[in-house]
């Protein structure tokens, strides 16, 4: 825990491959001004080896995520409760136009199957999110807003699980040998 909030306040760190520490700079500046120099101080810190229990593999995550996106399509449809309007339109291609920017998701490196389910991940999550929103879908009862998020739900966990597969991947691979 400890390494997790100091990893974030400084806003980057280093996983040791092999040995269950990770190390989180502490960056200053001294000096007089126009003598300004940047001091890194490196604290060490225990961490987990491997990455949590609750991570599938990639090839899990990918499946995981098609199943549930297809689970979820038919209740929805059967429900006719998904969601749509300007609003959803309008932040769809909002995203459209983010992910067209040519943006990378993952550092170099990372196997391109990663990026992939990373992308599909966070694709799915705006549409969960969009379609979880008020005004958005198309349910308009109590019990068919109640069915779309039961619906979404198992959705939206299954596209967190994804990307935490992704960002994991690496672990994975060295776990097995592939770098």
């Amino acid at each position: 825990p400890e390494f997790n909030a100091r990893a974030l306040d400084a806003e980057e760190a280093v996983l040791c491959f092999g040995a269950a520490f990770g190390l989180v700079p502490e960056v200053s500046e001294a000096g007089p001004d126009g003598d300004v120099h940047v001091e890194v101080v490196w604290h060490v810190l225990p961490v987990r080896e491997a990455p949590p229990a609750d991570v599938p593999s990639l090839g899990e995550a990918e499946r995981e995520l098609a199943e549930a996106l297809r689970e979820a399509t038919e209740v929805l449809s059967k429900l006719d409760v998904a969601g749509s309007g300007p609003v959803a339109e309008a932040a769809i291609d909002a995203y459209r136009a983010r992910s067209e920017r040519g943006r990378e998701v993952l550092a170099p490196g990372y196997p391109p199957r990663a990026v992939r389910v990373l992308e599909l991940a966070q694709r799915v999550g705006l549409l969960v999110s969009l379609a979880s929103g008020k005004g958005h879908g198309g349910a308009v009862s109590a019990s068919e807003m109640a069915a779309r998020g039961a619906a979404l739900r198992p959705v939206e966990r299954t596209a967190r699980r994804a990307q935490v597969a992704a960002y994991n991947s690496m672990v994975e691979e060295r776990e097995r040998g592939v770098r």
